[in-house]
């Protein structure tokens, strides 16, 4: 397995923004290039539900709840992947937890609490 270091969760007023970052420790460039990360997020009684991701193509994809408010970025030179969540929403509030598909991997962090209040 691969480990995923998150950081970014905190408690946020409602409108305001956060980014989480996610960092594949102890792997290669050509290793990072080679896997889609992916941010998803579980509130309390909710099943773990995709945010984004970004292939190794650099394609991305949102929920349609996050389209035009949330961005997913990689920096292969620092094996990390960002979630720029702006105008976030009380509905948000979830641990967010970052995840590593390919190469015969699915990896994921131990998770980051994000609080939006109202």
């Amino acid at each position: 397995q691969v480990q995923l270091v998150e950081s970014g969760g905190g408690l946020v007023p409602a409108g305001g923004s956060l980014t989480l970052s996610c960092v594949v420790a102890g792997r290669s460039a050509n290793f990072f290039r080679g896997v889609t990360m992916a941010w998803y997020r579980q509130a309390p009684g909710n099943e773990r539900d995709l945010v984004a991701s970004i292939s190794r193509d650099g394609n991305k994809e949102y929920a349609d709840s996050v389209k035009g408010r949330f961005t997913i970025s990689r920096d292969i030179a620092l094996y990390q992947v960002d979630l720029q969540m702006n105008s976030l929403k009380p509905e948000d509030t979830a641990v967010y937890y970052c995840n590593l598909r390919g190469l015969g991997l699915n990896s994921w962090g131990k998770g980051t609490l994000v609080t939006i209040s109202s």
